[in-house]
């Protein structure tokens, strides 16, 4: 028996053979993942660009900040790269099989698979998102990866998943693998 559901704009549930795929894309804005890709650029070039004036300088000091500014460029350099892949070839990937449940960040089939014993597993909840609160609010931007709004525990674990969905789909979600797991 084969089931597929979508659930919201980025959401999907599968049940096929008593295994159940659920699978949450990264973003549904192809614009904002473009301007992305233009911010990651400009900040490429303009990190080459600086670093090919180290070159040119005599001065030890304008050198030292030269390389201060090439280690914050370099961070974030990193930190930019890795939203952007996350965002363009990335998904969400969990799976109940054979009494276990797998957790798989996805990008381009690369992502470690984090197994939990589907018994042992519970609560699964809603993560707030406090209006006001600045950690929430830059959680839930398009620019990072983060924003986990589903939590579940096991064996005193606590596991987030869902990035930045929104609260209706989060609750699809968590009424989908509830309603699974008792069956």
């Amino acid at each position: 028996m084969e089931n597929l559901k979508v659930i919201g704009k980025r959401t999907s549930v599968l049940i096929k053979d008593s295994v159940f795929s659920l699978v949450i894309l990264p973003t549904a804005d192809k614009r904002k993942t473009n301007l992305l890709f233009l911010w990651l650029m400009a900040w490429t070039v303009s990190g080459i660009i600086i670093m090919t004036y180290y070159f040119k300088l005599t001065q030890d000091n304008a050198k030292l900040m030269i390389i201060v500014w090439l280690a914050f460029w370099a961070y974030f350099e990193f930190k930019i790269v890795r939203v952007y892949m996350w965002k363009r070839f990335g998904k969400e990937k969990l799976w109940i099989k054979n009494g276990s449940l797998f957790y798989q960040q996805d990008i381009n089939g690369r992502g470690k698979i984090k197994e939990f014993d589907a018994n042992l597993v519970s609560d699964f909840e809603l993560i707030e998102v406090t209006r006001g609160d600045f950690a929430d609010y830059f959680n839930q931007s398009f620019w990072v990866k983060g924003g986990e709004r589903i939590i579940f525990s096991c064996q005193s674990k606590f596991i987030k998943f869902g990035l930045q969905l929104e609260d209706d789909e989060a609750k699809k979600v968590i009424g989908e693998l509830k309603k699974f797991l008792k069956n």
